[in-house]
């Protein structure tokens, strides 16, 4: 049995699909779990609580922990060390291997230019010390000993719904919508964006490969990033629209924040757009001879999803 922790978001359901090429016995643990294959065992649990995270990996070898919280600093901060606690004593009571989905909040920023699983943590956000201080956590448990896991991070992600990705809302959504493209603080930086289904495909993999454990790992992404004007031509051109941009300040998304709390938790991961920001997964590449899909592939399956039949 091979179980994931928050399934129903998107990296969740794609990698319920992605686990059928390894076992038939899917367990999806959430609120309120859909079945993704057919098959699939459906169990109701809050993580926040210990006895729920238990009962949900009895008779499990592998967990993976996708959950993912409303995007609020102050819900993080309280609920994201808790949940991380109760999955690692839950693991390491039933002997069971956990793979951690992760992002990159906790980077140093100064080093986004050529991310590597060795670079350094030193956040400057509320959600990156929270994103540290629980990857150092279960990094503790696994330099101990005491726990077989590995930490599978992604970089900013986009395809498939739902669409909820920064990349999506800004570029793909105003375009579906006539309205202009949208991007943060200067559109000449290149920015890695990883492939939802090649994330999910490469968990997968880590979680039934032996070598994997005990390591981080960069999931696979595309090298050579578009800057932010070539990210928007790229879709420009798939969504058959006119180039039509506008750069949304750093000062803006400030004073935006005031009256819109979804801009407000945005904000302080702006400095993400004011640099490069190029995330490298030779790592997993070449261990796993994984070749990432390429960007015009992606925005080109992304895009068919805002087509409507006749423009398509």
């Amino acid at each position: 049995m091979q179980a994931i922790l928050g399934a129903g978001g998107v990296i969740g359901n794609l990698l319920a699909k992605a686990l059928r090429e390894y076992t038939s016995d899917i367990r999806l643990v959430s609120r309120n779990p859909r079945a993704v294959n057919e098959g699939d065992q459906l169990i109701k649990a809050d993580l926040i609580d210990a006895r729920n995270v238990f009962e949900a990996l009895k008779d499990t070898k592998v967990a993976y922990l996708t959950v993912g919280l409303p995007y609020r600093a102050k819900i993080w901060q309280e609920k994201w060390p808790i949940i991380m606690e109760n999955v690692i004593n839950a693991c390491k009571k039933q002997n069971v291997k956990l793979v951690f989905f992760d992002n990159i909040y906790m980077y140093y920023p100064q080093y986004l230019k050529n991310m590597t699983e060795d670079t350094p943590f030193n956040p400057i956000s509320k959600k990156g010390w929270v994103r540290a201080e629980i990857a150092n956590r279960l990094l503790e448990e696994m330099s101990k000993g005491n726990l077989q896991a590995a930490i599978a991070r992604s970089a900013d992600f986009y395809g498939f719904s739902p669409k909820t990705s920064v990349l999506e809302i800004m570029v793909f959504k105003n375009f579906a919508e006539n309205k202009k493209a949208n991007w943060f603080c200067s559109l000449d930086f290149k920015h890695s964006f990883t492939f939802t289904a090649d994330a999910a495909k490469a968990t997968a993999i880590l979680g039934n490969s032996e070598k994997a454990y005990g390591e981080t790992w960069h999931l696979p992404t595309a090298s050579n990033p578009p800057t932010g004007k070539e990210w928007i031509e790229l879709i420009a051109g798939e969504m058959k629209k006119d180039y039509r941009a506008q750069v949304v300040e750093k000062g803006l998304t400030r004073f935006l924040g005031l009256f819109n709390k979804d801009m407000k938790e945005l904000g302080e991961m702006i400095y993400q757009y004011d640099r490069e920001y190029v995330f490298n997964s030779a790592k997993f590449e070449k261990s796993f001879e994984f070749k990432p899909t390429d960007y015009s592939v992606g925005v080109k399956q992304v895009a068919r999803e805002y087509l409507t039949p006749d423009q398509s």
